[in-house]
């Protein structure tokens, strides 16, 4: 097996074989040749994420969430609010920052690019939160959100594990780390941001904080797309590389993920707040954890646990509700039509 390495700017020696192409390990030209590619699954994906290109400055009624925050939301409802942005606000930072290390070691165009599009959206969602701070939060509270994570030591323990994830690869990089690098991006994605969004999602099932849980929705559109990428990354390295594709360690890293999602939603989501009590926490992390394996033809950890806790939020999912209609109504997508019609050979 080849040695996991970057990839060079330019590698005029290669070819760009699509025959022989892996999604790492492959000497690559260095050259984005898009008529001809190999891994069908991010011509679909590449024009989802296009589609969904928005902007947090047109999202309107951020200053009736202002409003809102003060003189609607209960004390333990407001704390929830700041200290889940805390949260979110990190993992869309160090995913930005991220992104670009991991998208050294793919070798394929085509993933290059989606990756490069995840980036750029993790942008977004980090001036998104920005743009909801300089709007509904008093300007004195600001950093203490961005920093919440220098005096609660629950926030600092989860940040500094996925900093270190990251960390071990960049000082280590190896194909064991590799993979686990592989899999905590899975993971992040698809475990770490959920009970936060659905708090935001029963702010607005209350009709409290509209424009906040619209801005958020748009998010987790994005961020759906970005498990789907890592997704499939794992299952082309299961096919691909055997050898460093590893389902113990995936299992092994999921327990972790739902160990602390709970724990931590828990700390931050009192019991006071309708319907996102303990135990709906534990069994919605759950529930959600078991589906992104079955993402990974992988069985679920927790077999016992088959329904989403959560059912107040179906009103804001079926497509046919007055609420949902309220919702969509007000989005804004600035779909581009030359990159939806096809017309790449992928």
């Amino acid at each position: 097996m080849s040695e996991l390495k970057a990839n060079p700017i330019f590698n005029p020696k290669w070819d760009d074989n699509v025959g022989a192409r892996t999604i790492i390990k492959w000497n690559a030209t260095g050259l984005f040749q898009l008529n001809a590619t190999k891994y069908s699954w991010a011509k679909s994906l590449y024009q989802v994420m296009v589609g969904n290109f928005w902007l947090p400055e047109k999202v309107s009624g951020l200053w009736d969430d202002a409003t809102q925050f003060n003189s609607a939301l209960s004390d333990d409802e407001r704390r929830a609010y700041k200290w889940i942005l805390s949260f979110l606000i990190f993992l869309d930072s160090i995913q930005t920052v991220n992104l670009p290390n991991f998208n050294e070691y793919i070798t394929a165009p085509e993933v290059n690019l989606i990756l490069s599009i995840q980036a750029y959206q993790e942008a977004i969602h980090s001036q998104s939160y920005a743009t909801i701070l300089e709007t509904v939060v008093d300007a004195k509270d600001r950093d203490e959100i961005y920093y919440f994570w220098r005096t609660d030591s629950h926030l600092l323990e989860r940040n500094e594990y996925i900093g270190s994830i990251y960390q071990n690869f960049i000082d280590k990089p190896n194909d064991e780390n590799f993979f686990k690098w592989v899999v905590w991006n899975f993971l992040l994605e698809s475990i770490y941001f959920y009970n936060g969004f659905a708090f935001f999602d029963t702010l607005a099932d209350s009709w409290k904080m509209i424009a906040t849980d619209r801005m958020i929705n748009y998010i987790r559109r994005d961020e759906l797309t970005h498990v789907t990428i890592f997704a499939n990354i794992i299952k082309e390295i299961r096919v691909e590389f055997p050898d460093i594709y590893n389902e113990k360690t995936i299992v092994e890293m999921m327990w972790v993920a739902v160990d602390q999602e709970i724990k931590w939603s828990k700390h931050i989501l009192w019991k006071s707040i309708i319907w996102m009590g303990h135990e709906n926490i534990e069994n919605y992390t759950k529930w959600l954890a078991n589906g992104r394996l079955d993402m990974l033809w992988i069985k679920p950890l927790y077999p016992d646990v088959t329904q989403n806790p959560y059912k107040h939020l179906d009103r804001l999912q079926d497509n046919n509700s007055e609420r949902w209609n309220f919702f969509e109504s007000t989005v804004t997508n600035y779909a581009q039509s030359s990159a939806m019609n096809g017309s790449w050979e992928f």
